[in-house]
């Protein structure tokens, strides 16, 4: 399964990539900060292919027509766990594409609710982030009410 990005400390890597360090000065999205994420984007997005792909080629590989009803059944209950873990990653597939397009367009970095920043260290800890984390909160606790 494919790593998630997390900076819990400032020295941890996220997907092979040192934690972005600002300068007081620095203007927030600068170019420099825009070209950290977009690397991140990209090695995580490339992470997931290679997991895709694998699955694709293990599912090819390992696929037997067992006699016994009980190992076939394992095996199918293996490929559908498997199958529906590379589902999920498919789709933050898709979010890590529409990250790079607001980063191609300029808009990567702000809530698409309120237009703030969404800060540098929320954007390491999770890269796709679309929503400061006062919008994400309200968000929860409309989900929240909604739900109960």
């Amino acid at each position: 399964m494919a790593t998630k990005a997390k900076a819990k400390d400032s020295n941890e890597l996220i997907f092979g990539i040192k934690p972005y360090k600002a300068t007081k000065t620095e203007k927030y999205m600068s170019p420099k900060q825009t070209r950290h994420f977009q690397s991140i984007l990209n090695a995580w997005r490339d992470s997931l292919i290679n997991e895709l792909t694998r699955t694709v080629h293990h599912i090819q590989d390992e696929t037997e027509n067992h006699a016994d009803p009980t190992d076939r059944a394992s095996q199918e209950t293996d490929f559908t766990l498997e199958l529906r873990s590379r589902d999920r990653e498919r789709k933050l597939l898709k979010k890590i594409d529409s990250s790079l397009a607001k980063l191609d367009k300029g808009d990567y970095g702000y809530c698409e609710s309120c237009g703030e920043e969404i800060g540098l260290q929320r954007l390491e800890a999770r890269p796709t982030a679309d929503l400061c984390i006062d919008c994400k909160s309200l968000a929860e606790i409309r989900e929240k009410k909604i739900q109960t």
